[in-house]
C-alpha cells in the first residue's frame, strides 16, 4: 500500500510521555498505525471499521 501522502497524527489514545501511537486516517478503507519514535519502521494498516470496533472496546 502506498503511504507517501498519508497524514499522520499523535492518536488520541496515546499518553503524554514519548511512547505515541500515531495513526493515519486518509487512506482508502484502512487506517495506518506506527511508533512516533521509528517513523520509518513497520506500519500495519488495519481495517478502518475493526480499528473502530477496537477502539470502542478500549476502557476509558
Amino acid at each position: 500500500m502506498e503511504l507517501m501522502g498519508a497524514h499522520w497524527r499523535k492518536s488520541s489514545r496515546s499518553g503524554s510521555n514519548d511512547k505515541c501511537v500515531e495513526v493515519a486516517t486518509d487512506l482508502p478503507g484502512v487506517v495506518g498505525v506506527r511508533d512516533s519514535r521509528d517513523p520509518s519502521g513497520p506500519v500495519p494498516a488495519v481495517d478502518a471499521h475493526a480499528r473502530r470496533a477496537f477502539v470502542a472496546a478500549l476502557p476509558q
